[in-house]
């Protein structure tokens, strides 16, 4: 469970950085990108365990409510999912067919950019 909640905060944080504070962004990412402790956040930035905790727990749900109103992480997720679908499809039905499978290499490589 708690793998599975820092993958998701990571995966919100890399869509919606830029709409956090500097100070948000620096906690979240050494807490959940680089697995600092709280403690060693408090010490890095010369404040409580407290309020590292805090603002941490502040952003998580400023991320959150991003990702409600504008559910660009969900929508990436279902894209991508919809996407291996077809590339399924395709490599099992048209082996041959160069030219649907450089479209679908195409849409893979719009999503990435």
């Amino acid at each position: 469970m708690e793998l599975e909640k820092n993958n998701y905060i990571n995966s919100l944080f890399e869509f919606y950085e830029p709409l956090l504070t500097r100070k948000q962004a620096n906690y979240i990412q050494l807490y959940y990108a680089d697995d600092f402790s709280l403690g060693e956040i408090a010490e890095e930035y010369d404040v409580s365990r407290q309020a590292v905790y805090d603002n941490i727990r502040r952003s998580e749900k400023i991320l959150q409510q991003y990702e409600d109103k504008l559910n660009l992480y969900h929508s990436f997720v279902d894209r991508n999912n919809k996407l291996d679908k077809i590339q399924t499809y395709v490599k099992k039905n048209y082996p041959g067919d160069t030219k649907l499978n450089k479209l679908i290499t195409s849409l893979e490589t719009t999503e990435e950019q």
